[in-house]
C-alpha cells in the first residue's frame, strides 16, 4: 500500500531532476560552479527548477542551445552565483535549500576556503558545520553555502519509513525492566507476619504454650514460601542484557579481527527515528551491502567522533534515500556531534 501510494506522488506533474550525491562545489569566486550528470527525462527546465536558474542561463553557460535538447549521461555545468547560491548565516539545509561543500585539500586553512568561496563568513562556516576554532581536516566535507532551488530533485530525508524497523527491534529489550518493578508487590507478605495475636491468646489461656508453638511453625512456612520469589528476580536481573554497556564496540573488534579486516566507505547519511535511549551506546543502522548484524563504526570526520551501529535492514528504495550510504537511528546524533538532517560519514565494517 505505502508503495503504491510513494509510486502515486512521483508520477505528479512532470519529471524533476532525481537526487544528486553530495554538491560539491568547484571553481574559485567568482566563477563557482556544480557538474550536473543528466538523467533520463531531464529537461533545460528540469534543471533550471532544480539549481534556481534560468534554463537559458544554463545553456549559455554551456555554450549550447536550447532547442539542442539533453542527451543522457552529458555533464552540465551549473553555475552558482547571487541568484542561486545562498551564503547567509540563516540559510539551512531542507525549505528549498541544498547544502554545497567543498572537499579540504591538503594544507588548506580555513582561511582560504573563505576567499575561495567569495569570502563566506567563517562564523557561518562554522556554525553549518558544527564546529568551532580554524583547524580543518584534508579530505573532510565542508557546507560552503547553499544552492536554492524549487524542483523535485530537492533533498528532504524523510525517516519515518524506517521507524516500524526500529521498533520491532526495542522494545523486547526494554521488556525485563518492567518486571523487575512488579517484584516489590511480591515482598509485600512480610507485614502478614505481625498478625501474632497468638500472644492474645497466651494471655486468656494459661495452658495453651504448646498451641504457641504451632503458629509459630505456621508463621515459618510463609517465610520459606517468601524466600522464593527472591530469587526469580535474581534470575531476571542476571540475564546477559542483549546489547552489553558500552555498544558493540566489543563486538566490531571480534568481526574485523581487531580493525584488521575492514571496508571503508564514505558518503552522505540521514537519520531515522528510534526508541533508543540517548547516550546508551545502543545505536543502530540501515546499510544496503553490509549483513543483518554487521557492526559499522560511523566517524564524523569533522569532529573525529565515532560511535558503534548494528544494522537492522537495507535502505528503503525510495527517492529521498537516493545515493545515501547509511541510514542511522537518531539517538547517535549527540554522540558524533551533529544536529544537521543531512550528514557527511566515513564508515568501516567487516569486509567479508
Amino acid at each position: 500500500m505505502l508503495k503504491s501510494v510513494l509510486i502515486g506522488v512521483f508520477m505528479v506533474s512532470t519529471i524533476g531532476v532525481t537526487a544528486q550525491d553530495t554538491l560539491v562545489a568547484q571553481g574559485s569566486a567568482p566563477d563557482l560552479y556544480l557538474t550536473h550528470t543528466v538523467k533520463k527525462g531531464e529537461t533545460w527546465y528540469s534543471l533550471g527548477r532544480a539549481y534556481g536558474l534560468s534554463p537559458k542561463d544554463i545553456a549559455a553557460k554551456n555554450k549550447m542551445q536550447m532547442d539542442q535538447g539533453l542527451s543522457l549521461g552529458k555533464s552540465i555545468t551549473i553555475p552558482l552565483s547571487k541568484s542561486n547560491f545562498i551564503q547567509s548565516k540563516e540559510a539551512h539545509a531542507g525549505a528549498g535549500f541544498r547544502p554545497v561543500y567543498h572537499q579540504v585539500a591538503e594544507k588548506e586553512t580555513l582561511y582560504r576556503i573563505h576567499v575561495r568561496f567569495d569570502k563566506v563568513p567563517l562564523d557561518n562556516v562554522r556554525q553549518w558545520n558544527n564546529f568551532t576554532g580554524d583547524g580543518v581536516k584534508k579530505d573532510a566535507y565542508l557546507i560552503v553555502g547553499f544552492v536554492k532551488g524549487n524542483g523535485q530533485s530537492i533533498v528532504a530525508p524523510v525517516a519515518a519509513p524506517a521507524v516500524p524497523v526500529v521498533a520491532k527491534q526495542d522494545p523486547p529489550k526494554q521488556d525485563p525492566p518492567p518486571v523487575v518493578k512488579q517484584d516489590p508487590p511480591r515482598q509485600d507478605p512480610p507485614p502478614v507476619v505481625k498478625q501474632d495475636p497468638p500472644p492474645v491468646v497466651k494471655q486468656e489461656v494459661h495452658q495453651d504454650p504448646p498451641p504457641a508453638t504451632t503458629p509459630k511453625t505456621q508463621a515459618a512456612e510463609p517465610e520459606t514460601r517468601q524466600e522464593q520469589p527472591d530469587s526469580k528476580p535474581s534470575t531476571s536481573l542476571g540475564r546477559t542484557p542483549a546489547v552489553p554497556e558500552g555498544g558493540f564496540e566489543q563486538q566490531y573488534l571480534q568481526q574485523t579481527n581487531n580493525g584488521r579486516n575492514v571496508v571503508g566507505e564514505k558518503g552522505p547519511g540521514t537519520w531515522f527515528r528510534s526508541n533508543a535511549v540517548v547516550g546508551s551506546g545502543k545505536y543502530y543502522a540501515l546499510h544496503n551491502t553490509a549483513p543483518r548484524g554487521t557492526i559499522v563504526k560511523v566517524t564524523n570526520p569533522l569532529t573525529g567522533r565515532s560511535i558503534y551501529a548494528k544494522v537492522l535492514d537495507a535502505i528503503p528504495q525510495l527517492k529521498a534515500n537516493a545515493n545515501l550510504i547509511i541510514k542511522l537511528s537518531d539517538a547517535a546524533q549527540d554522540a558524533l556531534g551533529i544536529n544537521e538532517a543531512r550528514f557527511y560519514c566515513e564508515l568501516s565494517y567487516d569486509e567479508k
